[in-house]
């Protein structure tokens, strides 16, 4: 299999790390997702990795607390997983360096842009954490922003639901599945998959996405290849 794409952000989010529990970190899930990492690295793709913290803490669980506190909660939490990930693609002998958007110099490096693009240089995954740094940004507004900053192919969200679909699935089985869909129409229509901010920065730095399940088998290495699966979004 060849890549069609050479650098790609993959947006995890922290409930799939879960696995059945739905909380914490499953290690069976984290060594799925290594193993392909590890397949499409060995091909030379460059990855960049931003992890949600939603298998800890959403910053919405605070019903009671100050908005910025609760989301600052929730960016601590995804340095826990940024962290796990960081040792288990150690383990497997692939370079990993943890930038965070807040300072905590005594586990990972602050986010420094052109320090991220030299390790992509030197063959070394970059874990992205904290999101933006900021309360009231999502994790997927995150990913937007650093997939726009390291100029990334394209946005990969690995997800629990296989594609995008007009409706929840789960609860509806007439929902209708989108193979296609441009980033105005997931603005226009309030699709709940991808929030207003991230698709927004995406569309206008022309910046493709590719929405799909991360328990389908190999889904990560297939999205790279770029076999059909899960939805595109993009501008057309």
């Amino acid at each position: 299999m060849q890549p069609k794409y050479k650098r790609v952000l993959l947006k995890l989010s922290g409930e799939a790390l879960a696995g059945p529990a739905g909380h914490g970190i499953d290690e069976e899930v984290i060594s799925y997702v290594v193993d392909q990492i590890a397949a499409i690295h060995k091909m030379g793709v460059e990855i960049a990795l931003v992890i949600g913290g939603g298998n800890f803490w959403r910053g919405r669980q605070g019903k009671n607390m100050e908005r910025t506190t609760a989301d600052h909660m929730g960016m601590l939490a995804t340095v826990m997983n940024s962290l796990a990930m960081m040792d288990a693609l150690e383990q497997r002998g692939i370079p990993t360096r943890v930038q965070t958007a807040l300072i905590m110099t005594s586990v990972a490096e602050p986010y420094i842009l052109r320090k991220a693009l030299h390790h992509f240089e030197k063959g070394r995954v970059v874990i992205m954490a904290c999101g933006t740094g900021n309360p009231y940004c999502s994790t997927d507004t995150a990913a937007a922003q650093r997939a726009c900053e390291i100029q990334a192919d394209v946005l990969m969200m690995a997800k629990n639901i296989d594609a995008i679909y007009d409706s929840d699935p789960r609860t509806n089985p007439a929902a209708k599945k989108y193979d296609h869909i441009n980033y105005m129409d997931i603005i226009k229509n309030g699709i709940k998959a991808m929030d207003t901010t991230a698709a927004t920065m995406c569309m206008e730095n022309n910046i493709p996405a590719i929405a799909f399940g991360l328990d389908e088998k190999n889904s990560i290495v297939r999205a790279v290849c770029g076999e059909k699966l899960g939805t595109i979004i993009d501008n057309n």
